[in-house]
């Protein structure tokens, strides 16, 4: 199993003049601690679960390409992109500039978007929820015909490209490994049957049961269920390390591959190599 560290909490003992710097030593003490992948939030806003909605919040994309130069090994990702916030060409020519100068280290983590009241606060367009899942599906769709070798239209509902040129492509190929967020069963879960290389679940009691779904959607559309890698957003890396690691022993016997989360007191650094001292070698052969 594989970790990665989600940072979601910009507010630090620095403030906004030092937290370039406070960025730059938890994104390199993840991935010298060996932590897989290092994401950030797509959010304009804090949301409450994190910290009132007035703390520092940085934009996703230009974080991503800051620790992009910062860092060497991690992945890089937007844990998950609002699908409502970026037109899909544009979304895809981010992501592929973003593969193209980490050296093939992005993912395209997306999602539905849920936030109203950041997106009417700063005036972002956002669509019923039918709507967005529709142009969820379509922005998938483009993602993956720029990234292909056709050069040609597009027409969707919502969405109508002339011409799909990617120039340059990604380094990774055939594609960025695209996330999918969520975990509504009849229409979330079936866009990562089809279109997605990894689903996004939370830890929780109905985990055994979303994975089933999935792998009754996988059946259905005729996709090998073992091809899609398994990611669970958890509780973060504040429990003791002993009870961490047999939990996410637990976690992988139901086949989950990576285990994602915050880290309480990120900026000062010690927790993140106490993680990787006690938890990243045990959960390694798991």
């Amino acid at each position: 199993m594989e970790l990665g560290l989600h940072i979601a909490d910009f507010t630090y003992p620095s403030g906004p003049t030092g937290l370039a710097d406070d960025l730059t030593r938890i994104a390199v003490a993840a991935e010298e601690s060996g932590f897989a992948r290092v994401s950030v939030m797509d959010h304009v806003f804090q949301i409450g679960p994190v910290g009132p909605i007035e703390n520092d919040m940085l934009e996703a994309y230009t974080t991503l390409g800051y620790l992009a130069a910062r860092t060497e090994r991690v992945e890089l990702l937007a844990w998950v992109t609002a699908v409502s916030y970026r037109d899909p060409g544009l979304l895809a020519k981010m992501v592929t500039t973003l593969d193209v100068l980490s050296k093939g280290r992005a993912m395209l983590g997306i999602g539905a978007a849920w936030n109203e009241e950041e997106s009417r606060g700063l005036g972002l367009f956002f669509p019923s929820t039918k709507e967005r899942f529709e142009r969820l599906e379509e922005t998938l769709q483009i993602c993956l015909q720029m990234w292909s070798d056709e050069d040609g239209p597009y027409t969707g509902t919502h969405y109508r490209l002339e011409r799909t040129m990617n120039v340059p492509q990604s380094l990774r190929r055939p594609h960025p490994p695209i996330l999918i967020g969520g975990a509504g069963e009849k229409k979330t879960l079936r866009m990562v049957a089809q279109y997605a290389d990894a689903c996004n679940l939370f830890d929780g009691p109905d985990l055994p049961h979303k994975l089933d779904v999935l792998r009754r959607h996988c059946d259905d559309l005729g996709r090998d269920y073992a091809e899609i890698e398994k990611t669970v957003m958890g509780r973060g890396y504040g429990s003791d390390p002993k009870e961490l690691v047999a939990h996410l022993e637990e976690l992988a016997k139901l086949g989950v591959q990576e285990y994602h989360g915050l880290m309480p007191n990120v900026s000062e650094i010690e927790p993140i190599r106490e993680v990787g001292r006690e938890v990243v070698p045990a959960v390694a052969g798991f």
